[in-house]
């Protein structure tokens, strides 16, 4: 009976649309964005829907492969991680069709997201200093101490301003029920960002009309913002404060991101081999002789940084900077450390910690978690697999998770093994039915519902925040695929934040 209102649904839905979306199905099961279950738009999609309905469908094919070449061209591109391409380069996936947030939505999710940062902030703090949330038994000192991420380095280190998560990226979905909720927290080196600008600059040149036609927050001030966000936090005694951004090198996997981003700050790129450390201060090797750095946004992981404190065999570090960085004579962005936060078990804590430090109810909630390490949630996880996302802790980019609804009976059966071998590296979540969104499948040649989510980027400094308004809207390309991660072959829009 489901099955057949649901067949029915989306053949009344065929007939009321028209145009490029004329073979556009949209299923009751899940929250389209665009379309209502009737097949009328919502109203803030009227424009773009009007103006994309004014093309062919090959008009439309050639405008999108146009963009493809262009994103070539520009070296916006990603490695993709997988049993069959392992650091296969990819030109980035970007559709063309926009996701809208109305201004009062964004309203909600820029108060919700900026609030959780400075909780996670405020939390940092305190458990490399007076671990005053253990002492009150909010949040279980054993599970932070078992954190790889929990440095003994970084006790009573004073970062400038208290400021620990200088970048963050906090992951949203909209579910069914019209609701926002967090599906992750991203506060070591979350990446995209840049993907964000391209993705608006890709659309201002293919549709130049199409933005004027709307009032939408600009994206572009995101790296100036970063600039002075840096400058900022800079040790007191530099007046003039030197910024760099340090990056593994060009095989990384967001290697164009660190390029983009410090040419856009007008700041050197760096690499490890192109600094050292003498008497505890950092310095950039020139053409001129020395320079002091005062800055580093720094795109290398914690274990890399200082072979010295960290992983004694990397190369791609710098011997000293943790001294140099305890001493204060340098800062790093983020801190070192910050992934005591990053943990997706932490992660059920943080409603608690906004109700701790900030004396305030959270605006945003959380997706329910399970902690494979509690026993009745172990319980509920094994008994129940088809049911759950089954996610390791300390791991992103959607590898090593398991979606219980698409796996393999062998597949499920491997993963109660690994879970109950290592319970405290894996958390699950149910199955959440994120929204849709209309995206054009070039397989399929129209357009079609992708399930998507929104990476948000928020900038703490000293006596200053930002939130970048729009944010990037990633797509699962693979029909019924909900793992939206760039990393794992999925793909990005432009999404728009209506100023009125």
């Amino acid at each position: 009976m489901q099955g057949g209102q649901s067949q029915t649904q989306s053949q009344t839905n065929i007939h009321s649309l028209k145009g490029l979306f004329t073979d556009y199905g949209i299923d009751p099961a899940f929250l389209d964005e665009v379309f209502q279950q009737n097949g009328v738009p919502n109203s803030y999609y009227d424009k773009v829907i009007a103006h994309y309905n004014k093309m062919s469908l090959d008009d439309f094919k050639d405008i999108n492969e146009y963009t493809k070449m262009s994103f070539f061209n520009q070296g916006i591109t990603f490695a993709v991680y997988t049993d069959k391409e392992n650091g296969t380069e990819r030109i980035f996936p970007f559709d063309l069709f926009p996701r809208i947030i109305p201004k009062n939505e964004w309203e909600m999710l820029e108060k919700g997201v900026v609030q959780r940062n400075r909780a996670i902030n405020m939390f940092l703090w305190d458990i490399y200093h007076d671990k005053k949330i253990f002492k009150d038994k909010v949040v279980p000192e054993e599970l932070i101490a078992s954190s790889p991420y929990y440095y003994e380095a970084m006790m009573g280190v004073n970062p400038v301003g208290k400021i620990y998560t200088h970048v963050s990226g906090t992951d949203l979905i909209k579910h069914n029920d019209g609701k926002y909720y967090v599906l992750e927290d991203n506060v070591r080196c979350p990446s995209g960002v840049s993907y964000v600008l391209s993705n608006r600059d890709a659309i201002k040149k293919t549709f130049p009309n199409l933005l004027l036609q709307h009032n939408v927050s600009s994206v572009q001030e995101y790296p100036l913002e970063l600039h002075e966000i840096m400058k900022s936090v800079a040790p007191e005694k530099a007046e003039e404060p030197t910024c760099v951004v340090l990056t593994p090198g060009i095989f990384n996997s967001a290697y164009f991101e660190h390029a983009f981003l410090a040419l856009n700050m007008g700041i050197q790129l760096v690499e490890g081999r192109d600094l050292f450390v003498d008497k505890k201060f950092v310095y950039m090797k020139t053409l001129y002789g020395p320079k002091r750095v005062d800055v580093i946004y720094r795109r290398v992981d914690d274990g890399f940084i200082d072979p010295l404190v960290f992983n004694k065999d990397t190369m791609l570090g710098v011997s000293g900077l943790m001294a140099a960085y305890q001493a204060g004579n340098v800062t790093l962005l983020n801190a070192p450390g910050t992934g005591a936060a990053d943990d997706k078990a932490v992660y059920t804590y943080v409603p608690d910690m906004i109700k701790y430090y900030l004396s305030e109810e959270p605006i945003l909630n959380n997706v329910h978690t399970y902690r494979c390490e509690l026993d009745d949630d172990l319980k509920y996880v094994l008994e129940n697999m088809e049911k759950v996302v089954v996610k390791p802790v300390d791991e992103s980019g959607g590898y090593g998770l398991l979606v219980g609804s698409r796996a393999t009976k062998e597949e499920i059966a491997e993963f109660k093994k690994r879970i109950v071998a290592n319970r405290r590296k894996y958390i699950a979540q149910p199955i959440m039915s994120l929204s849709v969104h209309s995206t054009f499948i070039d397989e399929a040649n129209r357009f079609e519902e992708r399930h998507i989510d929104l990476r948000t980027y928020c900038l703490m400094g000293k006596d200053k925040s930002y939130l970048l308004k729009g944010g990037l809207t990633r797509v699962a390309l693979k029909k019924g695929s909900l793992v939206v991660n760039s990393s794992q072959g999925g793909g990005s829009k432009d999404t728009w934040v209506l100023l009125n």
